[in-house]
């Protein structure tokens, strides 16, 4: 029994890495709780007004849309990682190739069938299907060509968090928390690509592209948000308050992490993978600050228990395909 669970179930783990879906339900749930708490005002309780079956609707959104992305990734990559990733789930066998398309469509309806059901419960739910749907195109884009074009490809990232973490929040109620996923997750990307050294490399021009996209996207961000409040909505959040205290404590605290891994791993390669892998958990760090700045110590509370369980399930996770790897029998292949 437990060697069917492992050769079933395992494989669907790693192909879907679900072991990092919690870094995308903070982010949904984060913007969700802010934008109810400027609804029902200071004081007042946030779960009495969301309720259970909402906070699950977002979670769906949010496991449907990462875990398809990571499935798409890995069917299209499927003959290249013959070459240089056999172990993976798709080239090793362990699943199909038409069950994987089959689980990555289920995954993606999942997300539009949630989406679906979230829009039905706000004034302006059309627009969270909507971006739902812009969300998924996104990451076909970035699975299917961005990857391979460097700079378009890592701006793209850094899009897919921004626009995923608007989802259950269109109002968009705190303006930095959308533009600091947007900016760490581009900007960790591309340093973890220099790192690890990949193909094709980053040359100076595409940093350069990088760092001028991003400040472009900030300013019309900004630029839209300021006309939107000449426009008779003022409850966006765009000065700075004592809210975003926690919030840039923790980037200053992600900078520390950053130059720790740097300097304590033998190998930029393993450098590069740490601090992608340590970037990601980190926006569940963010996600907790700013429900702490913005709605209440306690929910913050909630958004940071994601982060041990996301770390705790990446090591099972490692620890399990170490075990399973281990119990199987050597494969050879016949030189020609």
């Amino acid at each position: 029994m437990l060697s069917l669970l492992s050769n079933r179930l395992l494989p669907l783990l790693q192909l879907t890495r679900l072991a990092l879906v919690f870094t995308a339900i903070a982010d949904g749930w984060c913007n969700l709780l802010m934008l109810t708490r400027q609804q029902v005002g200071p004081g007042a309780s946030v779960f009495d007004q969301l309720g259970f079956s909402t906070l699950a609707l977002v979670a769906g959104i949010s496991a449907g849309l990462y875990a398809f992305g990571m499935s798409l990734n890995d069917l299209i990559d499927r003959r290249r990682d013959l070459a240089i990733a056999a172990h993976r789930p798709l080239p090793s066998g362990r699943i199909s190739p038409a069950a994987a398309q089959l689980l990555c469509m289920l995954l993606l309806t999942i997300a539009l069938a949630c989406g679906f059901v979230y829009s039905q419960r706000t004034p302006i739910g059309w627009l969270s299907l909507v971006l739902v749907m812009f969300t998924a195109m996104l990451i076909g884009f970035y699975d299917l060509a961005g990857k391979y074009l460097v700079a378009p490809g890592l701006i793209t990232l850094g899009l897919i968090r921004f626009f995923h973490s608007l989802i259950a929040a269109p109002q968009m109620p705190v303006l930095w928390h959308p533009l600091l996923l947007l900016d760490h997750v581009t900007i960790v990307s591309m340093v973890a690509y220099a790192w690890e050294q990949k193909r094709p490399a980053i040359s100076r021009r595409q940093v350069a592209l990088v760092i001028g996209g991003l400040v472009i996207l900030n300013a019309m961000v900004i630029g839209l948000v300021l006309w939107r409040r000449f426009d008779r909505t003022p409850q966006i959040a765009l000065m700075l308050q004592p809210g975003l205290l926690l919030p840039a404590i923790a980037v200053t605290g992600f900078f520390t992490v950053a130059q720790f891994i740097r300097l304590r791993t033998e190998s930029p390669r393993e450098a590069g993978q740490r601090l992608m892998l340590f970037g990601l958990l980190w926006l569940i760090v963010y996600d907790a600050a700013f429900v702490g700045g913005y709605v209440s110590l306690a929910w913050a509370g909630v958004i940071a228990m994601l982060l041990p369980v996301a770390y705790v399930s990446v090591l099972v996770m490692r620890w399990w395909s170490t075990i399973v790897s281990l119990s199987q029998r050597p494969s050879f292949k016949r030189a020609e």
